[in-house]
């Protein structure tokens, strides 16, 4: 008689947490982020602990830096060119036209904005986008040129469009240092990753690997009480964000990029970037006639990162799922429009040939 090993079936293994993560649009960023932001809640002082714990769970920005500078790697000469104009469709469509659209609306409502929620608030949420939500999706459902627009989201990260944009009612200028600290991993991600194709290939996996470690740690700075207790405000301006800010990053990729059925990927940039929680302090900071909108402002800003980090992926992969584009195209050989990159002619009646 032949005893069966209960690991020889490979196939009968089953994998509860990360399968339970890569079935969800996003879930890798996502379900991380709100594990962090329940431990960050609840049981604060076990982020306190120091030493490795620490390190791993409450410290993101290193790895989030690694993942930058691996996806840097992947940008090569050929692909320079269509990663500059998906980057420019992406701030344009997700910064630029709602930044416009948000100072607009201060000029004829003032600064308290609209029910209860600031031009500060508005700001703040719209004009940034969270780059972990953008590299898990397009890293499952993009293309090359895709992941490395995540630059997009280091150009919008933080405070800087915000005071650009306030610019117009009277705040300072913007710290270019900050701009250029932020983008020099990926610079120097292209730079190693053109002179030596093998530490490309040895980066590639990297991002699938340290996602939902920097994603958990981003969550720890979100407080959910804070969040319950922000009123309906809060939820209403999250809520926006994908549709507003999400809908005009289609748009650009549907009209200026012609990405056809795979446009739905730009809804995914329709995010608050978690860095952004800290902006109303910032600005209040450089100019004291925002202070009084500063305590409301970042409850409303956090509670956009947690609903725009689900909403997003969740609504792009219902447009791709509906356009039948929801897969990875490296994989299926396809271009960025979903079609074949190359398509052999095979005659329908083969010719035979003449006797002599």
């Amino acid at each position: 008689m032949t005893d069966a090993s209960p690991t020889t079936d490979l196939s009968s293994l089953r994998s509860p947490l990360y399968g339970v993560m890569d079935r969800i649009p996003g879930g890798t960023m996502v379900i991380p982020l709100v594990l962090g932001a329940i431990v960050g809640t609840t049981a604060p002082a076990f982020l306190e602990l120091g030493s490795f714990t620490t390190a791993l769970f409450a410290t993101p920005m290193p790895m989030m830096a690694l993942v930058i500078f691996a996806t840097g790697m992947q940008i090569t000469p050929r692909s320079i060119g269509p990663v500059a104009g998906t980057t420019g469709a992406i701030l344009l469509g997700k910064t630029i036209v709602p930044g416009l659209i948000v100072v607009s609306l201060g000029f004829f409502l003032g600064l308290d904005g609209i029910l209860g929620i600031s031009i500060l608030a508005m700001l703040a949420t719209f004009d940034n986008s969270n780059g972990g939500i953008w590299l898990a999706f397009t890293g499952k459902y993009g293309t090359k040129t895709d992941r490395g627009a995540y630059v997009a989201s280091a150009v919008n990260d933080g405070p800087f469009f915000t005071m650009l944009f306030i610019g117009a009612a009277g705040l300072g200028s913007i710290p270019l240092d900050a701009f250029a600290a932020a983008i020099i991993p990926l610079v120097l991600g292209i730079i190693v990753g053109n002179i030596d194709h093998r530490w490309t290939e040895i980066m590639r996996p990297v991002p699938t690997i340290v996602i939902p470690f920097f994603a958990f740690g981003l969550g720890t700075g979100i407080d959910i009480g804070a969040i319950l207790t922000g009123g309906v405000t809060g939820i209403l301006l999250g809520l926006l964000v994908t549709p507003f800010t999400g809908g005009c990053a289609y748009l650009a990729y549907r009209f200026l990029l012609r990405r056809g059925k795979r446009s739905g990927i730009g809804i995914v940039a329709g995010t608050t970037a978690g860095n952004s929680i800290v902006t109303p302090a910032i600005i209040a900071s450089a100019d004291p006639r925002f202070e009084q909108y500063v305590d409301v402002a970042t409850v409303q800003v956090a509670t956009a990162v947690l609903i725009s980090a689900i909403t997003a992926p969740l609504i792009a992969a219902w447009v791709l799922r509906r356009s039948g584009a929801l897969s990875n195209p490296d994989e299926d050989g396809l271009d960025e429009r979903g079609e074949p990159l190359a398509t052999a002619t095979v005659p329908s009646d083969p010719v035979e040939p003449r006797a002599r």
